[in-house]
């Protein structure tokens, strides 16, 4: 996902910080509206997103330019920090309330496909025609913004995570490369710890980051083809394979491999804690290069990313698409629609230094983002696994964090949440 600190979202307020920020952003600039008869046009749009605070400018600068070569005034509001967990229900609130964005930003999968459902987002197959879409951008981040055939979404980004790491503090504990093994990584682990270093940071708080750790043991012990099918309910998550990856999951805590108090620690706040030298890696996309890296003046020299092992063949890792969804009660669908094709032009993808690109033309330049590129190269054109607050719908992937959260308070057993999982997956299978 771009180089904003995405989800999956990125920098860091609080939920209650974060809907208000959000609710005062409604009452300013917006000309559509998600209910009732559509709005006359006007030259007045608005943008939602969920830019943190050191990627919302860049967005910011080329919108600028777009309405300065098109005559209209673009509001821009954001709703940085609370990812998948807050963002999608206020977008829901304000379409349903009348007072909707004209395009907002969205990820792929079960996040995005509500919207699409309810008509609420614009089918925009006639731009896709008449702007070339289909030639100029990524055909499978495509299909990932296309729901029941229709193409909802402009897709601009589609990121696969890794582990991204310091190198100095991997030297402190005596380790020259990544670990190529998931025993070498808790090797690492062990190692880490022992010189007083943190090894994995990532924090609990809103569920999804945290998650990202999850999903990965998940792959280890089950694999991709059982994985997949876990994630859309073809399979019963009651089994071994699961139990294992839970197991896993609690150990990573108990032996300190993970932050202390990690439940309670905002994503936006414990990411950039591998260039701030207080962890010694998170699991991230492309996008922490630019928002936590360069952000932070450090040289990628420093830095080094890899793929988390997973002992199975093919290696896959977590993977998502975002990108840009019209209002379909919008006045101003063209101009809405030219915004977008503004965005997705590989000029202004490379000036808001978008490090994982759809289009063609914007691939990450090895000068600039020299870490970004070698992880498209090295690892690009591995097949990935639906990240898993994205292949959810928001009731489930609630319900499925509170059962990560519960396993690591102790509260339930690994089997026994492996059995509550079921129940949940079993009950949307279902509906």
């Amino acid at each position: 996902m771009s180089t904003s600190f995405t989800r999956r979202g990125f920098l860091g307020l609080t939920s209650a910080a974060a809907l208000g920020a959000g609710l005062s952003a409604c009452t300013g600039g917006g000309t559509s509206t998600g209910g009732g008869a559509t709005q006359a046009a006007s030259n007045n749009l608005r943008l939602f997103t969920y830019e943190d605070d050191s990627t919302i400018g860049l967005l910011k600068a080329q919108v600028k330019k777009f309405d300065e070569q098109n005559g209209t005034t673009t509001t821009v509001d954001s709703l940085p920090g609370s990812g998948a967990a807050v963002y999608p229900d206020k977008l829901r609130t304000e379409l349903l309330g009348g007072k909707g964005p004209d395009v907002w930003r969205i990820w792929g999968g079960q996040i995005g496909s509500p919207f699409a459902k309810a008509k609420q987002a614009l089918d925009l197959s006639k731009y896709y025609d008449k702007y070339g879409w289909d030639s100029k951008l990524n055909t499978t981040a495509i299909s990932g913004m296309t729901f029941d055939g229709v193409k909802s979404g402009v897709p601009f980004v589609q990121l696969g995570l890794g582990a991204w790491y310091n190198k100095s503090l991997f030297a402190k504990a005596g380790v020259s490369a990544p670990p190529t093994t998931y025993a070498e990584l808790e090797a690492l682990n062990d190692k880490l710890v022992a010189v007083g270093v943190t090894p994995c940071g990532l924090g609990g708080k809103y569920g999804w980051d945290i998650m990202r750790l999850f999903e990965y043991l998940l792959e280890h012990t089950s694999g991709p083809e059982l994985h997949d099918k876990l994630l859309t309910g073809a399979e019963s998550w009651d089994r071994p394979e699961v139990v294992e990856a839970f197991t896993l999951f609690k150990k990573w805590q108990d032996k300190k491999w993970l932050p202390q108090g990690a439940l309670a620690l905002d994503p936006s706040d414990v990411e950039p804690w591998y260039v701030q030298g207080k962890t010694a890696y998170t699991i991230a996309g492309q996008w922490t290069e630019a928002g936590a890296i360069l952000a932070a003046k450090k040289s990628p020299a420093g830095f080094g990313n890899f793929e988390l092992p997973t002992d199975k063949s093919p290696a896959r890792h977590s993977g998502f698409v975002e990108g840009y969804m019209v209002n379909a009660k919008t006045g101003n669908a063209d101009k809405a629609a030219a915004l977008i094709d503004f965005i997705v032009q590989p000029a202004a993808q490379k000036a808001m230094n978008i490090t994982a690109s759809t289009v063609k033309g914007a691939e990450p330049d090895p000068k600039s983002l020299p870490l970004s590129a070698e992880w498209s190269q090295k690892y690009g054109k591995n097949g990935f696994y639906t990240i898993q607050d994205q292949a959810f719908p928001k009731k489930q992937a609630d319900q499925y964090f509170s059962v990560q959260s519960d396993l690591l308070q102790g509260k339930v057993a690994p089997d026994a949440a492996s059995k509550k999982m079921q129940e949940i997956i079993s009950a949307w299978a279902k509906s």
